[in-house]
């Protein structure tokens, strides 16, 4: 009989201290994966999201307030409009578009309306709304965007992807839903704001957001009817997400240093913080699991040495060197902590994908490197929690173990 059917024959004994000594370290590395999958994915997704959102830096004049930062352009004091060339003939990499605006709250009909000017080929159409409602362009080719990889992940979302809008005219205008309600009028209708008319591209979706009352027409256009020409009131740049993390936004001030530069890349540093601190519990639980995991597996090991000394001593007996022992009892220990590596492997994935939608907003799928390093991590803690009783064991006796009662 050779030593791997050894083995198995006594994996197949005892199965209550087998499952046992193998649910400590199944638990474990169930709870590693969970935390790990959520915290890969969510680190994909700030990265991406944050990416998809299009315009997350706005350039703003030195007076103006960004307590919200998706009003912040409305009535703001101006600036030149030549800091948008400004920007473009710096050496300053990590900027993907820039797209330079005029906003004022204006009155047509008695309505209060915010009319805003934009420049239909550097707008990023990168709302869903707006790719719902007809506004797809040219897409951009962004610095630093998405890697195709992430696909698999279920990222790449068509309607958020970097487009700008190619489709306003000098005379045209896009309206938000609310705005279109509260004038009656609909695509292909023409409205008249301070004695210039124009006509209805498209009617905007509900976004619950001031775009709903944002009528949106050429930055060309905008500024004769405001008379102000050859000026903006805010610059809206898509920076490169890795770009802004290695100081774009200094940059950017040492170019622009009368403006205010902000940034929603804030918006996404609260879940940054959470995967840290993700990584950092999962690395306390890793480490836990190597010591309570260790001490399981040599319990049973010490159990099963004890009541298997008969046995050793035939084994030692009919010619059994101590290192065949030796390594009987170590294989035994890594198939245990291969079995309890994929079961922890599978209950992690499927505690991720039930709990993910949950705590993160987000939906997982499984990572195959971490079948690999559960395997590693749980053989790992099987044979060190296995090497005293093993070395105990091809120490013993084969007289004295067979005199025993």
């Amino acid at each position: 009989m050779n030593l791997l059917k050894l083995v198995w024959l006594e994996l197949g004994q005892r199965k209550t201290q087998l499952i046992s000594g193998i649910l400590a370290i199944t638990l474990g590395i169930g709870v590693i994966v969970a935390i790990r999958s959520i915290s890969v994915v969510s680190e994909k997704a700030v990265a991406i999201n944050l990416d998809n959102l299009g315009a997350n830096i706005m350039v703003l004049p030195q007076g103006a307030s960004v307590d919200n930062y998706y009003a912040a352009d409305i009535d703001a004091p101006t600036f030149p409009e030549e800091y948008v060339e400004r920007i473009v003939t710096s050496e300053i990499t990590g900027v993907d578009n820039l797209s330079p605006k005029l906003t004022r709250r204006i009155d047509i009909n008695g309505q209060k309306l915010v009319l805003t000017g934009i420049l239909p080929k550097n707008e990023l159409a990168s709302k869903p709304i707006w790719q719902n409602s007809g506004l797809f362009g040219a897409e951009l080719n962004a610095a630093c965007g998405p890697s195709p990889s992430n696909e698999s992940l279920g990222y790449k979302d068509e309607k958020l992807q970097r487009k700008s809008i190619d489709s306003l005219g000098i005379s045209d205008c896009l309206i938000g839903s609310n705005a279109a309600s509260r004038l009656k009028v609909k695509e292909g209708d023409k409205i008249t704001v301070s004695g210039t008319e124009l006509k209805i591209g498209k009617v905007l979706g509900e976004t619950g957001t001031i775009d709903d009352d944002r009528i949106f027409a050429h930055l060309h256009t905008v500024q004769n009817i405001l008379g102000i020409q050859g000026q903006v009131s805010a610059i809206e740049i898509m920076g490169c997400c890795n770009a802004i993390s290695d100081g774009l936004l200094g940059k950017l001030r040492n170019i622009l240093p009368d403006t205010k530069i902000t940034t929603i890349g804030q918006i996404v540093s609260t879940q940054i913080k959470t995967n840290q601190l993700m990584n950092q519990i999962s690395l306390i639980i890793l480490i836990i699991i190597v010591f309570v995991g260790g001490i399981s597996i040599g319990n049973y090991m010490w159990a099963n040495v004890n009541e298997r000394k008969r046995e050793i001593g035939i084994l030692r007996m009919i010619g059994y060197p101590k290192s065949s022992i030796y390594y009987i009892l170590m294989l035994k220990a890594a198939i245990m902590g291969l079995i309890g590596g994929i079961i922890g492997y599978v209950a992690g994935v499927l505690i991720a994908w039930f709990l993910g939608p949950y705590i993160a907003g987000i939906n997982i799928a499984p990572i195959p490197v971490l079948l690999l390093w559960s395997v590693i991590i749980s053989v790992f803690i099987s044979l060190v929690g296995s090497v005293l009783p093993a070395w105990f064991a091809a120490r013993f006796e084969p007289y004295s173990n067979m005199q025993e009662v």
